[in-house]
């Protein structure tokens, strides 16, 4: 999906609790992604992030090696 010619990746998480979401943060920080979301009300916990210079499976990659579970959400 693209949205003004950014890419907007969509995963399904378990990014559940405020203190996930404040890792997930500083994480995001490390790795330059500033434009991110995860919604923590919705069964998915679905983090979106819109980019062009991050790839699917990278994010994939970054949030397993954290211990949290992510998956292209299709």
């Amino acid at each position: 999906m693209e949205i003004n010619g950014f890419s907007v990746l969509l995963f399904k998480t378990n990014i559940r609790t405020e203190s996930d979401k404040q890792f997930m943060t500083e994480l995001m920080q490390l790795h330059d992604i500033s434009q991110w979301t995860v919604d923590q009300e919705d069964v998915d916990c679905v983090l979106r992030i819109v980019s062009n210079e991050v790839q699917l499976n990278d994010v994939i990659a970054l949030v397993s090696q954290h211990g949290y579970q992510c998956e292209e959400l299709t």
